[in-house]
């Protein structure tokens, strides 16, 4: 029988046969188990060097021989070749021994850290699979076309209001979004009116001046809080220009209630002057066109025409008058009540009745809400269709407007300027609330139910657009009055310029 291989040699063949990467893994195991066993030893040796001196010469405790550290430092240099060569055999021993059980472990987890669990399925499990509802998509109702128009929505409560706004602009822009004050002369004359007294209630703060501080800090945000209840008229805006243009020349010099006061006087004279007296002045030029036996036919309401029909009946012209109406502000029902009292003839037919009324109608007269500078009339949406039925008839047009609502803007369509009020205005009142149904319908029977209009926001192909003003062309217009007399619609420029743009 042969010797058996040394246990260097037998390490040696083994190492042969395995592969670099498992000699690199055997390495790495060698390593650890080397420093465990130096760390288990190290414990060891101060264990035995705590009770006593170590009989074989190991290290023992330095505190045992205070006064003599010369003798342990002789005695570590005077060990053996021999043990310190069995002790390195013994620890290449334990290393070997270490590698095989960790590699053994290997083999057996995959990996030293703990598993990861394992997800399963809801099939899997014994639980049953919780099935979500995908969210339910929100459908666009906002024209496609007219999307621009859609800044904000009107605001309807006092919620997120700055407490820099005064009450009586409060009060106005609720007023102005509830339609209580309508028409564009009308809301102009309570705008200025409204900031007569935010202008008394004003104070300049420390360290700055009025004609600085009121503009920018003070009427702005009245001004943005009457936008967000309603976009404002053109006359709005050009008097909004003429305020502040007033503001900026005040006199530095000026005492601050001087300064107040005179912005309220000037602010009354406008007042007087662009509307009140203008009006009577159109008014006064505009019944001329009304003779004895005419038939007059006017569109919703307006303050100018119906002080001109008024005129008219005063200075003892005999005369018939046609309001034609529509949906949904129904303005004409005032106009026709206001002027049944005042013991005219008048005949109220809804806007689907436009031609029948062309037919007996002599004169067309129309309100503006803005006259723009190509001789377009925009105004409420319905104007375009009565003047062109009107035109084709060879029915004169004529259009009483103020100087103060003449415009720069110009607009060949009703697509870009204009106001989108809330599409809900359009439905009908619901029918279904008093009447109580016999019995509970079921799902399907809910299904089946065909839908109304009231449900508009429930059916995806259905959009609902509330347009306040269209574009009529300045070819279906015979004559604009305003203060300075009768002109054609190509001349409205001109007088723009004369009356707003250098005030």
């Amino acid at each position: 029988m042969s010797a058996p291989l040394p246990a260097q040699e037998q390490a040696k063949a083994e190492e042969q046969k395995l592969s670099p990467a498992e000699l690199k893994k055997r390495a790495k195991a060698e390593k650890q188990a080397r420093r465990a066993a130096q760390k288990g030893g190290q414990e060891q040796d101060g264990d035995v060097g705590a009770s006593a001196t170590a009989p074989n010469g190991v290290n023992g405790d330095s505190n045992t021989t205070k006064h003599d550290s010369g003798a342990t430092q002789q005695q570590h240099a005077q060990k053996p070749k021999g043990e310190k060569q069995q002790k390195g055999q013994q620890q290449q021993k334990h290393g070997r021994q270490g590698a095989q059980e960790v590699e053994s472990h290997h083999k057996r987890t995959g990996s030293q850290s703990q598993p990861l669990p394992i997800r399963r399925r809801p099939s899997q499990s014994g639980a049953p699979p919780v099935v979500q509802k995908p969210a339910p998509k929100k459908i666009n109702k906002q024209v496609e076309l007219f999307s621009h128009l859609y800044t904000q929505p009107r605001r309807q409560s006092i919620e997120g209001v700055s407490k820099d706004i005064h009450p009586a602009v409060l009060a106005l822009g609720f007023q102005m979004s509830s339609y209580e004050i309508c028409g564009s002369s009308a809301r102009c004359v309570a705008m200025l009116l409204a900031f007569k007294e935010a202008i008394q209630a004003y104070t300049t703060p420390a360290g700055t001046s009025l004609a600085r501080h009121l503009t920018s800090h003070y009427l702005s945000p009245q001004i943005d809080f009457l936008k967000s209840c309603r976009p404002i008229s053109e006359s709005m805006g050009n008097a909004i220009r003429w305020l502040k243009k007033l503001i900026v020349e005040i006199d530095p010099d000026t005492s601050e209630q001087d300064a107040k006061d005179d912005l309220c006087e000037r602010i009354d004279t406008f007042i007087r002057e662009r509307i009140t007296v203008t009006d009577q002045a159109i008014a006064t030029s505009a019944c001329q066109q009304i003779k004895d036996g005419s038939v007059v036919l006017t569109y919703a309401k307006s303050s100018i025409v119906e002080r001109t029909i008024l005129e008219a009946h005063t200075n003892g012209t005999k005369f018939r008058v046609i309001v034609v109406d529509s949906r949904p502000l129904f303005e004409g029902k005032s106009l026709a009540t206001s002027l049944m009292h005042a013991g005219l003839e008048v005949e109220y037919l809804p806007y689907s009745a436009i031609s029948h009324a062309v037919k007996q109608a002599t004169l067309v007269l129309l309100g503006a809400h803005s006259m723009l500078s190509n001789g377009r009339l925009q105004s409420r949406v319905g104007t375009a269709s009565v003047a062109m039925q009107a035109a084709k008839s060879d029915i004169p047009v004529i259009v009483c407007c103020e100087s103060v609502k003449f415009s720069g803007k110009v607009a060949l369509d009703s697509i870009v300027l204009n106001e989108v009020a809330p599409a809900e205005e359009l439905l009908l009142p619901s029918q279904s609330a008093s009447a109580k149904p016999a019995k509970e319908d079921t799902s399907e029977d809910a299904e089946a139910k065909p839908k109304s209009l009231s449900d508009w926001k429930d059916i995806a192909n259905l959009q609902i657009l509330n347009l306040m003003y269209d574009v009529t062309p300045a070819e279906y217009i015979r004559m604009v009055i305003c203060e300075y007399g009768s002109l054609p619609p190509s001349s409205v420029p001109v007088v723009h310029r004369l009356a707003n743009e250098g005030m």
